[in-house]
């Protein structure tokens, strides 16, 4: 896909700002103002800019963690029970920076994968920034599992600037942008200012968590990017810990790197289908490539793994495991299993012709290959 050239802060009308846990507990002894003040000082000057702002704030087991005495990271309840407490700190942290109102919003993936509850949190979001209300966001680490979580926040902001129609995404690093190779065990890294095409070239360039306080890593913020620029959002990565980004941000420089967007972005449900919808099972077809226009029918379909309800999306990959397309399947994985293995029958054949195809045209993505 083509990509746009002409991108800048000035041209932004809504933005996901994602902050953190080494920038708001630094120590991991409570919630600090020291980094946070610049990040705040931004957030009201764009919104006095006429810039509509979100906030995805990660931090939450960080300013717990002081409360409780020798804990066991390992322990999955623990940690749970430092966001629990941790959580109260960290949004109190933030309201006090600010003279306007500003909501809470904890999510799991489960709310973000499930379609009804997506529009939801897409409407509540909305009804805020109508109100000049700050959404404060972040992952309800207190209740969510393994299986239902997202996993971290820069994915998290990514789903969120799309799902609030937002233009631009700005990640807070501990670095300055994307370098070449890891800056901090080479000093002749070089800082790479603009990316127009995220590939495995690309993501070979990165490391882990370098922190160690946060979840994610350089890795997780590309994949964020890719996910936001996907949908037509111009993404930023930039060091957090330096006060005169901000500032350049504003100014409508780039203090960091830039990740242009697509010119031909993805339609809002299909970038929900491709990035955000979890695949409940996989349909193996022999075919080599999905269009958007196919119909998938019982003949087509070779094996059908897992099990899924009517309506919940599932993987269509071919025999070499290439995954082809995410869709919406009008039949169950029982159901599939039965029309699969009765082709023939006349009870089969009726039951297709009132039910239609297995993937209706309107509710498939298919997948670009990496």
């Amino acid at each position: 896909m083509g990509k746009i050239k002409t991108v800048s802060l000035h041209n932004t009308k809504r933005l996901v700002i994602k902050v953190g846990s080494a920038l708001i507990a630094p120590r991991e002894d409570g919630c600090k103002t020291r980094y946070l003040l610049d990040i705040a000082q931004f957030i009201v000057h764009a919104r006095s800019q006429g810039i509509d702002v979100l906030l995805v704030s990660s931090g939450s087991v960080a300013a717990g963690a002081h409360h409780f005495k020798n804990p066991d990271r390992n322990n999955i309840a623990i940690k749970k029970a430092m966001a629990a407490a941790g959580q109260m700190d960290m949004m109190s942290t933030w309201d006090r920076f600010f003279d306007f109102p500003s909501a809470q919003l904890l999510m799991t993936h489960a709310d973000l994968r499930d379609k009804e509850r997506y529009n939801s949190i897409r409407l509540t979001l909305f009804s805020l920034l109508d109100e000049g209300i700050l959404p404060i966001i972040n992952e309800n680490d207190a209740v969510t599992t393994d299986d239902l979580r997202v996993g971290d926040n820069d994915n998290l902001s990514a789903m969120v600037a799309a799902a609030a129609d937002a233009d631009t995404l700005v990640i807070c690093s501990d670095v300055d942008g994307l370098f070449d190779k890891n800056p901090n065990t080479h000093n002749d890294a070089k800082l790479i200012k603009e990316v127009n095409s995220i590939t495995p070239e690309i993501y070979a360039m990165t490391s882990g968590p370098v922190s160690g306080v946060g979840t994610g890593g350089m890795k997780t913020k590309l994949e964020a990017a890719e996910k936001a620029t996907s949908h037509g959002i111009m993404t930023y990565i930039i060091n957090g810990f330096d006060e005169t980004t901000f500032s350049a941000l504003l100014q409508g420089d780039n203090p960091g790197t830039l990740f242009t967007p697509f010119d031909k972005p993805m339609e809002e449900s299909q970038h929900w289908m491709t990035h955000t919808a979890a695949e409940y099972g996989e349909l193996v077809v022999e075919s080599e490539r999905i269009d958007k226009t196919d119909e998938l029918n019982c003949k087509e379909i070779l094996s059908i793994q897992g099990e899924f309800s009517a309506g919940e999306t599932v993987l269509i990959k071919n025999t070499k495991g290439q995954r082809l397309a995410k869709a919406s399947s009008n039949y169950s994985s029982c159901l599939l299993h039965f029309v699969t293995q009765n082709t023939e029958g006349v009870n089969t054949s009726q039951m297709q012709r009132s039910m239609g195809p297995i993937i209706s045209n309107n509710d498939i993505a298919v997948l670009e290959k990496k």
